[in-house]
Order: structure tokens, then C-alpha cells, then sequence
């Protein structure tokens, strides 16, 4: 196991790019795969292709984003280490996080083939709660991140709170795809 860590700590030095784009894939897909079979209890109904969605969002847009973000965050000098952790955690929790909430929600309507119309909708439905959400869980967390954790290890730890993050994130989606078709029914049937 040991040696595993070693290998996964060379390879975030060596190649940030690609081991935290597939570390992000694999959380995205493993918090879809609690969120379906702990939460909601698919068992045998499991959505296969929700998973890849997740999966491919988090390897394809969300770990080569938050990469080139902590390769920014990192090259910002502040005079006190203080000063650098509240800056940090102020910056990703204003700048980055709102743009990356309202871009989970849009990018997962588009991909489910739902348009910008659906993009729109879940995103007016599920922003605002699911913001607030997350700043009770990355403040604390970035704070802890940004004030002891090496540069080249400040993804690792996001990822493993992220793990429950995508599992709540997963079933908050589905939770408001389920809600749109429900409303999509009722439409109908007027």
C-alpha cells in the first residue's frame, strides 16, 4: 500500500494534469456509485450511464479546471501566511465555487440531453441551496487545505471530502431530473 501512495505522490509532482484529472473521474463515478446504491437503493437498476456522465465530467472539466485553479492560487504571493490562507479560501469560495456549482448543474442537464432550457431550470432549481451547501463544507476544509497541506497534495484532500461531496451532489441531480420529469408529466397531461 505503501508503495501505491509513493507512486500516486510522484505521479500528482510529475504529472498533476493527469493523475488528478483521473483522481477526480474516479470520485465523481465512485460518489454516483454510493449515492445510487446507499442512498437512493437502485440495486440491480443501477444507471450505468448517470455513472459515466459523472465520471467523465469529473476526469474531462472538473479535475483539469481545479489542476490549472490550485496551480493559481499557488503562484499568489501574499505577505503573511495568514493573509494567504484567507485570500485563498476567499477566492475559491467566491470566484471558483459559484462558476463551478452553476457548471455541474448545466454541463449534467446537457449531457442527460436535457438542452439549455433544462440547463436553465435545473439550475435555477438545485444553485442556490446546493452553494450554500457547500460552503458549510469547503470553508472549514480549504481553511485546514490552504493553512497545512503541501501544494501538490491541497487536491488530494479536496477529492476525499469531494468523494462525499459528489455522492450528495449525485443524488441532488437526480433528485431534481427526477423532480423536472414529474413536472414534465403533469405538463402532458394538461
Amino acid at each position: 500500500m505503501a508503495s501505491v501512495l509513493r507512486l500516486y505522490n510522484a505521479a500528482l509532482i510529475r504529472r498533476p494534469m493527469f493523475a488528478q484529472s483521473a483522481t477526480a473521474a474516479f470520485l465523481f463515478g465512485a460518489g454516483d456509485v454510493i449515492a445510487q446504491q446507499v442512498i437512493e437503493r437502485q440495486g440491480k437498476n443501477h444507471d450505468f450511464m448517470r455513472t459515466a456522465r459523472l465520471t467523465f465530467y469529473g476526469g474531462a472539466f472538473f479535475g483539469p479546471a481545479l489542476t490549472k485553479w490550485y496551480q493559481l492560487l499557488n503562484r499568489i504571493k501574499f505577505s503573511s501566511p495568514t493573509k494567504a490562507v484567507i485570500y485563498r479560501v476567499w477566492l475559491d469560495q467566491a470566484i471558483l465555487t459559484p462558476v463551478a456549482v452553476g457548471f455541474f448543474f448545466g454541463t449534467m442537464s446537457i449531457l442527460e440531453g436535457k438542452g439549455i432550457s433544462g440547463a436553465q431550470d435545473r439550475i435555477s432549481t438545485a444553485y442556490t441551496p446546493t452553494l450554500i451547501r457547500n460552503w458549510g463544507v469547503f470553508i472549514p476544509t480549504q481553511i485546514i487545505n490552504f493553512a497545512i497541506v503541501p501544494h501538490h497534495l491541497r487536491f488530494v484532500v479536496v477529492s476525499i471530502v469531494s468523494l462525499f461531496w459528489n455522492t450528495y451532489l449525485s443524488a441532488i441531480n437526480a433528485s431534481s431530473q427526477h423532480q423536472e420529469a414529474i413536472e414534465s408529466d403533469k405538463d402532458t397531461e394538461k
